[in-house]
């Protein structure tokens, strides 16, 4: 069972990506590319060695994506991270906060 630090990275993930699949790409659904990054995504957090120390993927020293999955999630992060404080603004505020103090 993941930690708890685990689940939430893995919810503003899923969160993410089903914002960029719904407005960039026009889906209600998401689409079969979608799916496959969010499940390597959370195969990929669920397995993180750190855990409940667990900082935000963009700083962490672990780059554990292959490199097309990880140019996927930049393009993703991209696009929905600045749009995280609309349509959901205390996850991406909780997640910033998180960040500034993980550094």
């Amino acid at each position: 069972m993941p930690s708890t630090r685990i689940r939430q990275e893995q919810e503003i993930v899923e969160q993410m990506i089903r914002l960029y699949c719904r407005q960039k790409e026009g889906h209600r659904e998401l689409c079969p590319d979608c799916i496959e990054l969010l499940q390597y995504a959370h195969a990929r957090l669920a397995r993180c060695p750190f855990g409940e120390k667990k900082t935000t993927c963009r700083i962490c020293p672990v780059h554990c994506y292959k490199p097309d999955m990880r140019k996927k999630m930049q393009e993703v992060m991209r696009f929905a991270g600045p749009r995280m404080i609309l349509y959901h603004p205390v996850v991406a505020i909780r997640h910033l906060v998180q960040e500034f103090f993980h550094q």
